[in-house]
């Protein structure tokens, strides 16, 4: 069965696959993200964009 959660274990097993795959950017974002705590979806972390707001 397919959960479609992933976990901190998986990010940090399957660090050189996702640095192959998506960037060293990502992984350092996904690990941000775990450290933060914070409740987001691996393809979050993974395709984030930062939009700056004009003052």
């Amino acid at each position: 069965m397919i959960s479609g959660v992933i976990t901190t274990r998986h990010v940090i097993r399957h660090a050189a696959t996702i640095v192959r795959e998506f960037g060293a950017a990502a992984y350092l974002r996904c690990c941000l993200v775990i450290l933060r705590r914070q409740p987001v979806t691996f393809l979050e972390c993974i395709f984030y964009k930062e939009f700056r707001l004009p003052h």
